[in-house]
């Protein structure tokens, strides 16, 4: 593996990631806030530390499949253990373990949270804990590739490590200019949502943390309450917004290339659409047969419950009302469901994804139909096309390993002696990249209470649900570190 060729990319992440610490910087100057000089000294270090690496680049900068890979999981904690710093710094949250928590939490777009109380931040933390989820919505690695010229090798290697979903194509034929139109998609889409609230009468900062983290679908509150004590206009806005965000990118492609039809008889976004409109009607429904929160009237029910689907199933992880408590189990139940659907491939969300879902069913119903019918030949088809086995194998190893690090997850965790209700759901919500969880991770509770241990078995899990599992597990393998050393000294480890 060319290590050097992966660690010129960690040399630009981390600066770009310390001109972005200069954001909050700005805002904690003007809030005059002490606070604010932490992520001043971070940029600075950042930036040393990224010019060291730039300079000592590769002359091939080849990027195949090992390393896009590598490039991609180590560019995710190192960029993490580097943005958890200014909590640190300036005292906001003094823990090393939980400012990590924290900071991963943001940049996997989680919204997993270990603060009980959020509003005690400064400003400029509170900025750069929200902006963490725009950083890592759409990937900093794509946002790198549509700034600097990759050779060698295809530097479309590192897209696909990054970004989510089980097949990522380009919307134009270079790389270089895809990744150029996802984030002008992204960042149209987050104006617009911030002049809408705007328009709400949202206050300018609450405005854009709320749609910085809609964009990332990440969830990170700046209130106490999460999005309960602002007006309905609002939650309106920015449910219909993380509904948005977790559309897959290609179809607002195919909406400003004009090509209407595509854009309407996208398969997956249908699905994704039909799935929210089933579980908000059926939440409803058991919300009114039940008589559950009697003092609300019928509008209002519907609002919470389609905020609430859009949230759980785009795993942004906002919430209007706590709905452990207030709602039956047959509607929580459906939201724990929706954990595991999360949104489309190529949008902000986290999830197994509708794709996945969709090509599994249909797994399924050939094997039954060739059960009864062996000669007969049927192919898969998604989005008009003959799904190759290939895919079909790749996402049967996903949900394979997938069950696996749950499971394992769930085992490591239980040492800290919570229910199962509570090390199940907050698993879920961490390898989805949701937030919130039930029982003591519920959407009124934070993870603060969790061990050392367990929280770092959940920052494991939350980078391994944003990368897809493979660049995090592949860090796990003797095979890989093998071809980090170089040969001679392997060879001379081997004779000794």
């Amino acid at each position: 593996m060319n290590f050097k060729s992966v660690t010129y990319v960690l040399g630009w992440v981390l600066n770009i990631e310390g001109a972005l610490m200069l954001l909050p910087f700005l805002v904690g100057i003007i809030y005059g806030e002490n606070q604010a000089y932490s992520f001043l000294i971070m940029a600075a270090i950042c930036v040393a530390f990224g010019i060291i690496l730039i300079f000592n680049k590769s002359k091939n900068l080849t990027f195949y499949t090992r390393e896009g890979f590598a490039a991609t999981a180590l560019t995710w904690i190192v960029m993490s253990l580097f943005g958890c710093m200014p909590f640190i710094i300036n005292g906001d949250i003094p823990s090393f373990t939980n400012a990590l928590f924290e900071t991963v939490s943001g940049f996997t777009t989680t919204g997993a949270s270990i603060l009980d109380d959020v509003e005690a931040l400064s400003h400029a933390s509170l900025f750069w804990r929200s902006f963490t989820h725009w950083i890592g919505g759409m990937g900093v690695l794509v946002f790198l590739l549509a700034l600097i010229p990759m050779t060698g090798g295809s530097p479309m290697n590192i897209m696909k490590a990054e970004s989510p979903g089980p097949t990522v194509s380009k919307l134009v034929p270079k790389v270089r200019q895809t990744a150029f139109v996802l984030y002008a998609i992204y960042i149209t889409l987050t104006v617009l949502e911030f002049l809408f609230l705007i328009i709400g009468r949202m206050p300018i900062f609450d405005a854009i943390t709320t749609a910085v983290g809609t964009a990332g679908t990440g969830g990170f509150g700046i209130k106490a309450d999460s999005m309960a004590s602002y007006s309905p206009y609002i939650q309106w806005i920015v449910g219909i917004f993380m509904m948005l965000f977790g559309i897959n990118f290609v179809v607002y492609f195919l909406l400003y290339t004009k090509r209407f039809k595509m854009a309407v008889l996208h398969e997956e976004a249908r699905y994704y659409l039909g799935i929210i409109l089933v579980a908000a009607g059926a939440i409803t429904c058991s919300l009114y047969l039940t008589g559950s929160m009697p003092d609300m009237g019928f509008a209002d029910k519907i609002r919470h419950t389609f905020f609430q689907v859009a949230s759980i199933i785009t795993t942004t992880g906002f919430s209007t009302i706590d709905y452990e408590a207030l709602w039956p189990q047959f509607a929580v139940v459906i939201l724990l469901g929706l954990m595991f659907v999360g949104a489309c491939a190529g949008s902000t969300g986290g999830g197994i994804k509708v794709s996945r879902f969709l090509i599994l069913f249909r797994s399924v119903r050939k094997e039954i139909t060739l059960f009864f019918h062996p000669k007969r030949v049927v192919n898969l088809r998604s989005e008009g096309k003959t799904v190759p086995n290939e895919t079909i194998r790749s996402i049967n190893v996903f949900i394979g390993a997938y069950i696996f690090l749950f499971a394992a997850s769930v085992l490591l965790i239980s040492v800290d002696g919570y229910d199962f209700t509570t090390n199940f759901s907050a698993i879920a919500a961490t390898i989805n990249n949701i937030g919130p969880g039930l029982g003591k991770a519920g959407p009124t509770e934070s993870f603060f209470s969790f061990s050392k241990f367990s929280k770092y078995v959940m920052i494991f899990d939350m980078l391994a649900g944003r990368l897809e599992l493979y660049p995090m597990l592949m860090l796990l393998s003797p095979e890989f570190w093998k071809s980090v050393v170089p040969k001679h000294k392997i060879r001379s480890q081997e004779r000794k």
